[in-house]
């Protein structure tokens, strides 16, 4: 078998704060291989396991865990270390009953976030790229690294409601005035915030969203928020 390019293992001390390990321990760590989540927006599986949720104390029994088919993302097993757990990923552990979702939270960009049984077969994807193809279709990309063909009228920005792991669109959310919004990076992650306007992009400028917290408004990149829903979230994501 052919080897696949890449270091398996990173300096603990160049990996990022929200994966929560210690960096006084080991000098190297399990890292991210290319997947649906880039290395800096993701939390390897064994990380997750054993750092984040504390459910092993060792790597040993991390890979006893993962190679035996016990952990499911978005419905599917996964039986890689170095699976990347991203954005709103669903996270199922077989034989716990918790169901966790990752979110931004508690100043990081990923925390778990447990949700209820119900909410572990739906997943929000936020679309990243669409582009015409052949037969009137539209390929759609979503944040998570999928693609699907789709006849459903999407904007890059917009939201998805997904069935997992049919990967079927339910409902999408647009990115509009009055839409309710999760700020997904910078001071303000995790927040969540109503869309007062959208300002398209200029030459110098990218598209912009005004925020508003209640009392305090903020304008930031619309590459910053998600929406979750349309007057209140339509998952758990806090």
């Amino acid at each position: 078998m052919p080897r696949i390019a890449g270091s398996k293992k990173l300096k603990r001390q160049m990996s990022p704060m929200f994966w929560g390990i210690s960096r006084k321990e080991p000098r190297f760590v399990v890292t991210v291989r290319p997947g649906p989540h880039s290395k800096q927006v993701s939390i390897p599986t064994a990380v997750f396991l054993r750092d984040t949720l504390k459910l092993v104390t060792t790597l040993r029994e991390a890979k006893y865990a993962i190679y035996g088919g016990k952990v499911k993302v978005d419905g599917v097993e996964r039986k890689s270390l170095h699976h990347g757990i991203g954005l709103m990923d669903v996270v199922e552990l077989e034989g716990i009953s918790d169901i966790y979702r990752l979110v931004p939270g508690k100043g990081h960009i990923l925390t778990p976030l447990k949700i209820k049984n119900s909410e572990k077969s739906v997943k929000l994807v936020k679309v990243t790229s669409k582009q015409n193809v052949p037969k009137g279709k539209t390929q759609i990309g979503f944040h998570d690294g999928r693609s699907l063909l789709s006849d459903e009228k999407v904007s890059v920005g917009d939201t998805c409601v997904m069935q997992i792991p049919e990967q079927k669109i339910k409902e999408v959310l647009k990115l509009e005035k009055g839409a309710k919004v999760i700020v997904t990076k910078g001071v303000n992650t995790g927040q969540i915030a109503d869309v007062k306007e959208i300002k398209e992009g200029t030459f110098v400028l990218p598209k912009r969203a005004l925020l508003s917290f209640g009392q305090r408004e903020i304008e930031i990149p619309a590459d910053l928020v998600m929406v979750i829903g349309k007057k209140e979230p339509v998952v758990q994501v806090a």
